[in-house]
């Protein structure tokens, strides 16, 4: 008898082929967490979708909490990559910036499910660990910080801490990301990135006023003020 061709038992699969496996389970998953919710959602479910069993959902995923962290992860190492791809061509670091954060609200505006899943994690897993989107973006602002560290000694920027303005930034586009999806983004991407840029790095206040007002920021509280 000649010998199949085909997997035998045990064999591991082809690592294209598992790769390829895993990320048809992870957007079938990825929609139907989105749409049902975590604990809504049973794993048979993504299987009959898939039009495979039950187990071969296990043989990727232990668990139906592995299955939902992998698609946040996967979510997240999607938007980094995104991000990347827009600022790899550019090369003044101001416009780096801003096509990072148009790259950043665009990526969310295409990828409502994904906002669904954070929103979820918190909720789910609230009282477990931090929320995934945070440690990776605390993970991957290394190349950020080195390129305000950068602007800062050019004299392009404001002598200010580093770690404040990311914090700003980073909040504002947070905010700004869910935002934009519960009010179903009234204004375009184009001219939200607009409207951030103009304010953020020109700010509202006339040269006049800025010097007038000047004592208000030296006043400004600290974060350890705030508690």
């Amino acid at each position: 008898m000649t010998p199949s061709p085909g997997r035998g038992p045990g064999r591991p699969l082809n690592p294209a082929l598992r790769e390829r496996r895993s990320e048809e389970i992870l957007d079938v998953a990825t929609r139907l967490f989105a749409e049902r919710g975590f604990h809504q959602t049973d794993l048979q479910v993504v299987a009959d979708q898939l039009g495979v069993g039950k187990g071969t959902i296990y043989r990727y995923f232990p668990s139906k909490e592995d299955l939902f962290l992998a698609a946040i992860d996967r979510g997240l190492q999607q938007l980094k990559a995104t991000i990347d791809a827009r600022v790899e061509v550019i090369d003044d670091p101001m416009e780096r910036m801003a096509g990072a954060i148009a790259a950043y609200l665009e990526f969310f505006a295409d990828h409502g499910n994904f906002v669904e899943l954070l929103i979820q994690e918190r909720a789910a897993f609230k009282d477990e660990r931090r929320p995934r989107y945070f440690k990776y973006y605390e993970r991957d602002t290394g190349p950020w910080r080195l390129l305000l560290q950068n602007l800062i000694a050019q004299g392009r920027v404001r002598p200010v801490p580093v770690d404040r303005i990311l914090t700003v930034m980073g909040d504002l586009l947070y905010g700004t990301m869910f935002t934009n999806y519960f009010s179903r983004r009234r204004a375009s991407v184009k001219t939200q990135v607009a409207d951030i840029l103009d304010i953020v790095f020109h700010g509202i206040l006339s040269d006049q006023e800025r010097g007038r007002s000047r004592h208000l920021m030296e006043a400004r509280p600290t974060r350890q003020d705030r508690r």
